[in-house]
C-alpha cells in the first residue's frame, strides 16, 4: 500500500481590469509554455503580502502596474509537476501598460471581455470567479 502525499504550494494572482468604454475589460497572458491563457499569478514571496507578491507579478508577467484591492475574490487549485497550487485571487484597476516589461518576449497579453476570459482559462473555479466579477462593479 503506497501513501501519496499532496504537497502544496501557495500562490497569489491578480485579475486585472480597466473600463473601456462603459464595458470591463480583464488582461489575460499567456502561460509560460504559451500554450494556455491564464492571469497574471506566482508564488507568494516570503516578506510581501498576497496582494504585493500578485503585483509584482502582474508587472513581471504582463508589463501592468495598477492598485491591487484588499479582499480576496475567491482561490482555485491547479496541478502544476507534481504538485497541488492553490491560488488567491484579487482584483487588479489597472493604471499603466508598460512596452517593456521582463516576460515580454514569451508572453502574450491580450484585453478582453470577461465573457471570453471565461472561455480561454481552464479552471472552472477561475470561471466563477471571472463571472463573478459584474456585481463588484455595479
Amino acid at each position: 500500500m503506497s501513501i501519496q502525499t499532496t504537497f502544496l504550494v501557495d500562490q497569489s494572482a491578480v485579475i486585472p481590469y480597466r473600463i473601456q468604454d462603459g464595458q470591463i475589460e480583464v488582461m489575460v497572458i499567456t502561460s509560460s509554455t504559451g500554450k494556455r491563457w491564464v492571469i497574471p499569478k506566482g508564488l507568494i514571496e516570503p516578506d510581501m503580502t498576497p496582494q504585493d507578491s500578485a503585483a509584482k507579478e502582474a508587472w513581471e508577467e504582463a508589463g501592468l502596474l495598477g492598485q491591487v484591492f484588499p479582499d480576496l475574490l475567491g482561490t482555485y487549485e491547479y496541478q502544476k509537476s507534481g504538485y497541488t497550487c492553490r491560488v488567491e485571487v484579487f482584483l487588479m484597476q489597472v493604471n499603466a501598460v508598460l512596452e517593456i516589461w521582463p516576460e515580454a518576449s514569451y508572453r502574450m497579453r491580450q484585453w478582453v471581455s470577461i465573457p471570453k476570459a471565461i472561455k480561454r482559462v481552464k479552471e472552472p473555479e477561475l470561471k466563477l470567479i471571472l463571472a463573478d466579477l459584474p456585481k463588484r462593479f455595479w
